[in-house]
């Protein structure tokens, strides 16, 4: 998992396996937006009865105008903006209009020298309270997350516990809240956009101050969304395949008897690693896709999954137990269940988030910062680009065969594609026999990325390895003298090359994790925009995972290939996104849904989107497998940021030709919160675009071979 910004930076989401807490926060404390700018006299729906109604727009008009005579007429605007703001907020039980009035007049901060102190005073504060509500977290789900031996159900119930539910109802009663919203006025994005370029870095750290408290969601709403996120991380966690059990038509085993896989992530990555084992290396791949096509339709037989016990034929899908075949009873449609759960608990949400009254608003206009139409046309663009055939063609004449469906995670441009899988994981295995390994070898891997001795040190004294259960995350601190954690998995034998190549990404996210905390000017502006910016260094760390191994890349047209690949991959994960778009839109016009309804609709979604752009493509209609990714189920909306990563990846490795990478990374993620857009002009000067990766590729398109 990854930390975009502060613990309550209520853009905060994941990257490959969310820390709870910190998706809480972006999933329920999203801003309502002035509403609050205009103090209309409409009745919300908040549960404490609308506090936009029990203060009159008289009353905060009267204080407006007293605050302005006392304090000037320059500050009339933010005056105007903080009056009304948290005059949309309070309620009856509050306080009377009266003690409304009171309490503005008498906590409104007119002096510029006063308000940075107290604002610096409240950073100080949040950092404390965000960095142990983090730890809390963090070592409650440990049982979970963790290879420590066996699990009890009570753990589960920990893990979903979130330490910090009832912050932001104490910080309404406590009046923190109100002082905060009257002095640090929430900003929409459209005012950042316009006003953020004319901005100093304290403005901006007034503005993301700003952002905390404009909204109150009820403690016990915000710890239903806990446990609803907790119960689908748990099921996704757990989700193992046995591929050293699955058997072909002939009952022949084809994997490592012991060799388990978790869905989606282990699955797609045995797809690619096998591109480079003729004949058998096509036959793995084909019996991993009827796998994912079972796991789709949830026709998988619910005893193989997460259990060594049975055979599984997945072309017949019958099952065996001591060579004899058995009764098989399905998986009850428990994934699309958990993905409702997901949905409910978000939708619980809409009603006390009124400016962005449904949760596509708050994870596109409020938590990426990039309204969802702009991203799906970025998407879309890309997909229907001419491009995408040539490269389609291009990657059949390399594998010498018609493209299969799988051939969307084709990884033949990377230089690994070449190499026996086996070596590379004897290579890693021996280098990295434990995680104590692992972690010891950070300081070295940074300097081989170009970090200075000192500084390679000063940051990996930051971040702890851990043995995940999962395929691995990263699990960012949230104050300085806390650590940031990488979590991977180690085998009995030592790490193989794919969970190397996992550890290496999120690593990356680790020391983004640890420049945009240690290295940013004030705490409020800690991270990144949104989580596209921590997977875009994810990869360009991910990408050197052979230099660091001390395998060199000699290909004089390995700067072609890799664009290759980058447009291959966005290509993949850009389908996949739309997917996950449209299956929420669909959740919100049916909001009654069954799980086998929405079974039905994301397979139905899945083969839409594959018709549309990529049956022509890869040569067959009505394929479902852009359905399988994991991330559908357990992070909500979060997919989008790996395309829009990938984009800000390719813009970023162009810029750091030439120059030192570790410096320029330190230069650039040091920005912390600005906005998408002002944080890539700030970087490499110019904004998202998919034109950059597309031009080369047309370039690649006459080179490679």
């Amino acid at each position: 998992m990854i930390k975009p910004g502060g613990l309550f930076n209520i853009f905060a989401v994941k990257p490959t396996n969310f820390n709870n807490m910190k998706k809480i926060c972006f999933l329920l404390l999203i801003p309502m937006a002035l509403l609050l700018s205009q103090c209309k006299q409409t009745t919300t729906p908040m549960e404490q009865k609308a506090s936009v109604q029990y203060i009159a727009k008289a009353t905060a008009d009267s204080i407006i105008a007293k605050l302005v005579k006392t304090s000037g007429e320059s500050n009339k605007t933010l005056i105007e903006k903080g009056v009304q703001q948290i005059a949309a907020l309070w309620t009856e039980k509050d306080g009377k209009a009266k003690d409304f009035e009171d309490f503005c007049l008498k906590n409104y901060i007119a002096s510029t020298e006063m308000k940075e102190k107290m604002f610096r005073r409240i950073s100080t504060n949040f950092e404390t309270l965000f960095g142990y509500f983090n730890r809390i977290s963090l070592d409650l789900k440990r049982p979970m997350a963790l290879d420590m031996g066996e699990t009890y159900p009570i753990d589960e119930v920990f893990a979903a516990y979130e330490p910090s539910a009832h912050f932001a109802d104490d910080f309404f009663t406590n009046k923190i809240g109100f002082i905060i919203g009257l002095n640090y006025p929430f900003f929409t994005l459209k005012e950042k956009e316009q006003q953020g370029s004319t901005w100093s870095r304290l403005d901006w750290a007034y503005a993301r101050l700003g952002d905390q408290f404009t909204t109150r969601v009820p403690a016990d709403i915000v710890q239903k969304s806990s446990d609803a996120i907790s119960a689908s991380e748990n099921y996704i966690s757990g989700y193992n395949i046995y591929v050293g059990n699955l058997l072909d038509e002939k009952g022949k085993p084809h994997f490592p008897k012991e060799m388990k896989l978790l869905s989606h992530w282990n699955l797609r990555d045995e797809i690619k690693a096998n591109y480079n084992k003729t004949e058998e290396g096509l036959t793995k791949q084909k019996l991993i896709y009827e796998v994912m096509l079972h796991i789709i339709d949830q026709s998988i037989p619910d005893s193989v999954i997460n259990n060594p016990a049975f055979q599984w034929n997945p072309v017949t899908n019958k099952i065996f137990k001591g060579g004899k075949e058995v009764a098989a009873t399905p998986e009850p449609d428990k994934r699309y269940e958990v993905l409702l759960n997901n949905f409910k608990a978000m939708k619980a949400v809409d009603q006390y988030t009124p400016m962005f009254p449904t949760y596509i608003q708050r994870s596109f206009d409020a938590g990426m910062e990039i309204p969802m139409d702009q991203v799906e046309k970025l998407f879309t663009d890309f997909c229907s680009s001419p491009e995408v055939k040539q490269v389609g063609a291009l990657i059949s004449k390399r594998l010498g065969r018609t493209l299969q469906p799988f051939d969307i995670w084709y990884d033949g441009f990377k230089a690994r594609s070449s190499m026996d899988q086996e070596k590379l994981n004897k290579i890693t295995r021996t280098k990295y026999p434990n995680t104590e390994a692992v972690e010891k070898d950070i300081p070295n891997i940074l300097v081989k990325l170009g970090f200075k001795a000192e500084k390679a040190k000063e940051i990996a004294s930051h971040i702890t390895v851990d043995p995940a259960r999962g395929s691995g995350h990263a699990w960012g601190a949230q104050m300085k003298g806390d650590k940031a954690h990488l979590r991977t998995r180690v085998g009995k034998d030592g790490m193989d090359y794919k969970g190397y190549n996992i550890a290496v990404h999120e690593l990356g996210h680790n020391v983004e994790q640890t420049i945009s905390l240690y290295m940013v000017d004030n705490y409020m502006m800690a991270g990144v925009p949104n989580t596209a910016f921590t997977e875009a260094f994810a990869f360009t760390f991910q990408k050197h995972d052979l230099d660091l191994l001390g395998i060199k890349d000699n290909d004089p047209n390995k700067e072609h290939l890799a664009a290759l690949d980058n447009f291959w991959m966005s290509y993949e994960i850009m389908g996949v996104s739309l997917v996950d778009m449209k299956v929420w839109k669909w959740l919100y016009e049916h909001p009654d849904a069954t799980p086998a309804q929405l079974k039905e609709t994301v397979i139905s979604t899945a083969k839409e989107v594959w018709n549309k752009y990529y049956a022509d493509v890869l040569g067959v209609k009505d394929c479902p497998i852009l359905a399988i990714y994991s991330h559908m189920i357990d992070s909500p909306l979060y997919l989008s940021n790996y395309p829009v990563g990938h984009l800000i990846d390719f813009q970023l490795d162009g810029w750091f030709k030439g120059k030192n990478f570790a410096d320029e990374a330190m230069r650039i993620y040091s920005a912390g919160r600005l906005i998408p857009q002002q944080w890539m002009k700030n970087a490499v000067g110019s904004e998202i675009s998919i034109h950059p990766l597309i031009e080369a590729t047309d370039a690649a398109l006459k080179v490679v071979k």
